[in-house]
């Protein structure tokens, strides 16, 4: 049976629009996560509050969860400052994120892709030092909101920068969630060819309800680790009408139907879903988590 890693991004990614979050709900989130077989779990981010406030308080988070072992709690980390703060929370890996378009760097961190990469230079030298892996995310890798499309040369030239860098690990996003499965195709192997699948993985978001047959088109070219938020949860703040990651559940049932073997618990994590949606009243996005729910008296365990 073939493996998969999922990374939940839930607790950061998920939950960086929702305003009405609190940080009890984000621990709890993360706690209940951390009991569904879930390997890798990106539970916050270490941003400055004014412009993200829903991620306020990481030390805090990271203080309060009750760590699992076999699982890795990573969190965002745009700058040193974030990193220094993260390292200090006892994070067992960070994440830093460029982007494959300038418009889209510009307008979300004020700096050109080539500039943003030469930010992380400290970022990276301090993570040597301290031992703790880097992940690096790439925005926009199949469409901007300001720019449309975008050559795949261009995804690649970002990935090769960030894997050379030193990034265990690339994982492409869709930010905007324009992908289709040709597209989608054609983008992972241009970067394939420049960095190995293994060091690959996807995170595609679902605003037009494409992610899993972009996920489906990709898994034959070797590439085994998608990222995914709970119950659906999130978008971007900076990319307008960007709602919705593909959701964890929904991965794993279609994952779980191929006969590939992910570690986890998909009624755990529907249950970890519909406990923080109802704090957010709200309904899971989650096509998987809507059908058992309903389907369900109680809470699925």
């Amino acid at each position: 049976m073939s493996q998969a890693t999922i990374v939940e991004v839930g607790p950061r990614d998920g939950l960086q629009n929702e305003t009405s979050v609190t940080l009890a709900q984000r621990i709890a989130l993360v706690d209940a996560l951390s009991g569904t077989g879930l390997s890798q779990i990106e539970a916050g981010s270490f941003v400055s509050p004014k412009w993200v406030p829903q991620m306020a308080d990481a030390d805090q988070l990271f203080a309060r969860i009750q760590r699992r072992p076999g699982v890795r709690y990573s969190a965002l980390t745009p700058n040193l400052k974030g990193f220094d703060a993260a390292q200090q929370a006892g994070v067992d890996g960070v994440a830093v994120f460029g982007a494959a378009s300038e418009s889209f760097s510009q307008r979300n961190i004020n700096c050109s892709v080539t500039e943003s990469l030469l930010r992380f230079e400290p970022v990276f030298a301090a993570a040597r030092a301290a031992g703790l892996p880097v992940r690096g995310y790439v925005s926009c890798v199949l469409g901007c909101p300001y720019e449309g499309d975008i050559d795949v040369a261009k995804v690649a030239d970002v990935a090769e920068s960030l894997y050379q860098m030193g990034c265990y690990e690339i994982s492409l996003g869709d930010t905007i969630g324009v992908g289709t499965p040709a597209k989608a195709k054609a983008m992972v192997k241009a970067v394939a060819e420049r960095v190995p699948p293994s060091a690959l993985a996807l995170h595609f978001h679902d605003t037009y309800g494409q992610a899993l047959a972009n996920v489906l088109a990709c898994l034959d070219l070797g590439i085994t680790t998608f990222d995914s938020a709970v119950a659906g949860l999130g978008g971007c703040p900076y990319a307008k009408g960007a709602s919705g990651n593909l959701a964890t559940e929904d991965l794993l049932y279609m994952l779980h139907g191929l006969g590939m073997d992910t570690g986890v618990n998909l009624g755990a994590v529907i249950a970890a879903g519909a406990t923080i949606c109802r704090q957010l009243n709200k309904v899971p996005s989650s096509k998987v988590a809507q059908a058992w729910l309903a389907n369900h008296e109680e809470q699925p365990v």
